[in-house]
Parts: C-alpha cells; structure tokens; sequence
C-alpha cells in the first residue's frame, strides 16, 4: 500500500499522526475527533474532515488491499504503511458518516528500564520476571484491550537467551524484536492473498524448530494449538490474552481450547493449562500510565475441587 496515496485523505489528522505521545486515533460519526495519550482520552476540536472525503480514502485503502468497501462490505481492517492499524466502518452500519480508529504504531519501543521509571512495573518484580523467563518458564500476559500488553510481552522477551531460536506470530508485525535468531510472521485474513490464520502459522511453526514461540494474541481456535505445543516440548514461550484479570485469562484460555475441542471436558483442559502455563501477568491501564496489576503463579489443578491452584506473587492495591 502506497503512502501517497492514502496521506492526502490524512491530512487533517496528520498532527495527530505524528504526535508519538498519542497511541490511538478515533473519528466518530458526529464528525468529532478523540486520541489517546497516557491512557487518557481528549477530544481535538480543531479538526475538520469532511464525511465524503473520508469515506473516499477509506475506500482507495481498499482498492489498495484488493477489498470492496461499500454498502455490501461495510467494515475495514487495514494495515497503514508505518505499521498502525485501522478500522473503519461506514453507512449504513454508522450515520451519518464513517467512523474511523488507528491504533498507532509505536516508534519507541520501551525497555524495561523504561517501564520501571513510568511505573509499569518495579525493579524487583522486573528481576524476578526475568528470572523467569531466562529459565524457560511459560508466561501468559493477560489485560483488556490498550492496556499495553504488547509493550509488557516485547519488554519481558528481551530476558529470552540470545542463543535460542524464537518464533513470533502476529496478527500485525508489532512487536520487532532484536534476537540473533528469530523467524517473524503474520497472518493473512484481512487481504486479497490466500487466507493465513494463527492456527495455520502456530502449526507450521512447530516445524520451525523453535525453542520459544510467541503469540501475539489467544483468541480463537490456535489456543488448542498452543496448548498441545506447550505440552509438548514447546514450554518457556510467552502470549498475550484478553481477559479483566488474572484468573480469569485462565478461565477464557479454556473457554478458547473449549471451543474447537468439545470433546475434551473443561476439567481436563483446565488440568492441562495447569502444566502448560506457569505464571500468569495482568496488566492494567490507570489515568496516565499502565501498570502491572498482579502476576499468578500456577502451581497445579485440583480435579477434586475443579479449580486451580494459584499463588500470588505480586499484587498492586487498587
């Protein structure tokens, strides 16, 4: 996708774009325009951007993915030549204009000394993680959405050996990390070329000699996948979830595996998870900053009791 193409239809929030404090863009119906910044939103009443307009650079973003948007194809998934995504939906799903979200992508990625002095986690806790991880330990990264838990996950990754191989799979190329020996890849679900899922990509992978995978996201049918790699030889990798905290990214990591493998009782799977999953790290957004809100470690599953076994390991009151 060219960029000359599509920044003409940008141009009234291009301060916006280029404001790397701000993480995320929205454009309503009513024609009023939101960002992001710190986790907190604030309105831009200085721009204007007319509805057809919009809708016309919506579609040429379209034409350049090989998709129809109109009245049949109302929804767009897109990925901007920086690497932000986009969302758009337009009449009639909205009224009366399109509305429009990016989610930027970040030109600073954070280290964990730089999330130490933001506050995100402290030092100890830091030590500890990478303690973890260095030893081959599987960490399950959990928060809702625009919590930060990609920036936590790319953070957390840079403790991984330099000697080993590892294999990141993304929905969209986010992460970037630095490793001497890494195999990168994203699906293919939302253009004209053949269709790519997580599940296809975590399968390949298994052939990809990795001693560590990382997924961008648990959230369909490749959570069986992962499940059976991680008992399978494939421990000390690391993957981000949705869920509102800790416990209850194990309860949707089983709901996930649930879904493609109804034979299986949800007992078994949670027993399952128990072995596969070692800690478990939620993240929060607060007013002005993102934090580590808790971090499990699992130690087993009572099949008497149906329930893990968790202990607390670190906890910030709310």
């Amino acid at each position: 996708m060219s960029f000359d193409l599509i920044l003409p239809f940008l141009r009234p929030i291009e301060p916006l774009l280029l404001d790397d404090s701000i993480s995320e863009i929205m454009g309503n119906p009513d024609a009023s325009w939101w960002y992001e910044r710190d986790g907190i939103l604030h309105q831009e009443k200085t721009i204007r951007f007319d509805g057809q307009r919009l809708r016309t650079g919506l579609e040429v973003i379209a034409n350049q993915l090989g998709r129809h948007l109109d009245e049949d194809n109302p929804l767009l998934h897109a990925q901007l030549p920086d690497g932000s995504r986009l969302a758009a939906v337009i009449p009639p799903v909205v009224r009366p204009a399109p509305a429009l979200t990016i989610r930027k992508f970040p030109s600073r990625h954070f280290t964990v000394d730089d999330l130490i002095t933001r506050g995100t986690l402290t030092l100890p806790l830091a030590g500890f993680l990478a303690e973890q991880i260095g030893a081959g330990k599987t960490l399950l990264i959990s928060g809702g959405t625009s919590t930060g838990k990609t920036t936590v996950l790319r953070a957390l990754a840079s403790a991984i050996p330099e000697d080993q191989r590892i294999v990141v799979i993304e929905d969209t190329s986010e992460l970037h990390l630095h490793k001497p020996n890494l195999l990168a890849v994203e699906c293919q679900t939302d253009t004209f070329k053949a269709n790519i899922t997580f599940d296809d990509l975590l399968k390949s992978a298994l052939r990809w000699r990795p001693d560590r995978i990382i997924l961008g996201e648990v959230r369909g049918v490749e959570a069986r996948t992962l499940l059976d790699s991680l008992n399978t030889g494939h421990s000390g990798s690391l993957a981000t979830i949705h869920a509102n905290s800790a416990e209850k990214a194990l309860d949707r990591f089983a709901n996930l595996v649930m879904r493609s493998h109804s034979q299986a009782t949800f007992s078994d799977v949670e027993a399952e998870i128990a072995e596969a999953v070692e800690f478990i790290v939620h993240v929060e957004r607060r007013p002005g900053r993102r934090v580590i809100r808790e971090v499990l470690a699992l130690r087993g599953y009572d099949r008497d009791a149906k329930r893990f076994q968790i202990e607390p390991v670190f906890e910030v009151q709310p």
